[in-house]
């Protein structure tokens, strides 16, 4: 079946209302996106995921959203402890990205590749990271199989590099992107 034909499929069974879970994750493959981790401390406790799942919402007041999935390990720290940091990685940082994409790992075991430290709100925040948005929870929902938090950003740490990237099942790079798709 041609590409056209296909997509032409795709739409017609979205008008429908006939996509399914898996097909929608396999269309969001395509879309290119930044890897950060999600990190949140409440009480004596840390713990993070990693998330591509992370958009700016509003530049005044400086606003960003994550979405988590309510299964989780971290979704309930987050969502008691108020505040959030997103970690924006480097290629570099990819081992971390693994550890914290596994929920088989603890969350000290997940915390021990890199140096991370602590943000004046105690969120933790990896020391290197190409960027790390420390957030204050001002909007908390639930929709579908994750909960949804808006951050106001109160504080914001930089560092030289390119970000990580995941597409396509993979990481990359911005060079690896692919030009075009068949």
């Amino acid at each position: 079946m041609p590409v056209l034909t296909k997509r032409l499929a795709a739409i017609e069974e979205a008008d429908a209302g006939l996509v399914s879970p898996d097909a929608y994750r396999a269309a969001m493959r395509f879309a290119p996106a930044a890897v950060t981790i999600v990190t949140a401390r409440h009480g004596g406790a840390r713990n993070g995921l990693t998330a591509t799942a992370v958009a700016s919402v509003s530049a005044d007041p400086p606003q960003l959203l994550i979405c988590v999935n309510r299964e989780a390990s971290a979704e309930p720290l987050i969502a008691a402890s108020g505040r959030f940091a997103v970690n924006l990685l480097a290629p570099a940082h990819q081992e971390s990205a693994d550890r914290f994409a596994q929920s088989k790992l603890s969350s000290d075991e997940r915390f021990e590749a890199h140096c991370w430290i602590d943000l004046p709100s105690g969120m933790p925040a990896l020391a290197d990271a190409v960027a790390t948005f420390e957030c204050r929870i001002v909007q908390h929902s639930r929709l579908g199989s994750h909960s949804l938090f808006i951050g106001e950003v109160v504080g914001i740490r930089t560092a030289p590099g390119e970000p990580l990237l995941y597409h396509a099942g993979r990481y990359r790079q911005l060079a690896d992107l692919p030009q075009d798709r068949e």
